[in-house]
């Protein structure tokens, strides 16, 4: 009698080594163990325009090159990279930065909302998300979800405090659909106490554990995603909060 086999995603191999291991991009000198992943491009170029991020080496895919920063910050240096879009890239630009010595990481971006009382641009500090990606699977064994690091979500919430900035804590859907977030799916995830959707969090909370790094992540709320329909509610023009966001993940990561 054949026995079915279960899905792929969920054996598990806990093996350390694996056949292809990260390789780290060749930087110049020594590199911080501290490291902002930002997904605001924009940011990162204005920063770059105005002097205050230097080229230190690449991260390669077949997109193209991806800079890897350093910009000093209350006298320490820290790494700063957009991690790229979606689960599998931005964790295996983790990967390669863990490779090279970074340690300790903060990530800033945007998210969907589920919960419609969160308004376009209010912070949101993840503490943990629910796995419905595919790439923590090969980091963890199957489970629903994931952690942030306590000391990292600590980092956060004193930053936000210090500057009397009201935040969210909450916990994230992370999907590879984004074209599958039905009502009933929206639904189950609420009832788990997800206020928020996006690609990544669940994958790199994941990579974190497995590598015994430190990371987590602070999202602003975006596009609104509720039964009725989705609206953009002009999510990425959010400029002031785009920036802003990105200088409190900097001061949270030198707090790790």
């Amino acid at each position: 009698m054949d026995v079915e086999q279960p899905p792929p995603i969920l054996e598990f191999d806990p093996t350390h080594t694996a056949i292809l291991e990260p390789h780290g991009p060749k930087v110049e000198g020594p590199i911080s163990e501290r490291g902002v992943l930002c997904f605001f491009q924009e940011v990162l170029q204005q920063l770059v325009e105005d002097g205050r991020l230097k080229t230190i080496g690449w991260l390669i895919s077949e997109i193209g090159p991806n800079p890897v920063y350093e910009m000093t910050e209350q006298g320490e240096p820290l790494v700063v990279v957009h991690p790229g879009v979606g689960a599998p890239l931005a964790a295996g630009f983790m990967e390669e930065l863990i490779t090279v010595g970074v340690r300790k990481f903060i990530v800033c971006g945007g998210c969907g909302v589920l919960e419609p009382e969160i308004i376009a641009g209010h912070p949101v500090i993840l503490t943990s998300a629910i796995r419905d990606e595919g790439t923590s699977y090969h980091y963890l064994p199957p489970g629903r979800e994931v952690s942030a690091d306590p000391q990292a979500i600590s980092a956060l919430e004193l930053t936000f405090s210090e500057h009397n900035l009201p935040y969210r804590l909450s916990k994230s859907w992370t999907t590879d659909g984004i074209y599958r977030e039905t009502v009933a799916r929206r639904a189950s995830r609420l009832e788990e106490g997800c206020e928020v959707v996006e690609m990544e969090a669940a994958a790199f909370f994941a990579v974190a554990q497995f590598r015994k790094v430190k990371c987590g992540q602070v999202v602003y709320g975006g596009d609104l995603v509720h039964p009725e329909g989705w609206d953009a509610r002009s999510w990425n023009d959010l400029k002031s909060d785009r920036q802003l966001l990105f200088w409190l993940a900097v001061e949270a990561c030198l707090r790790l």
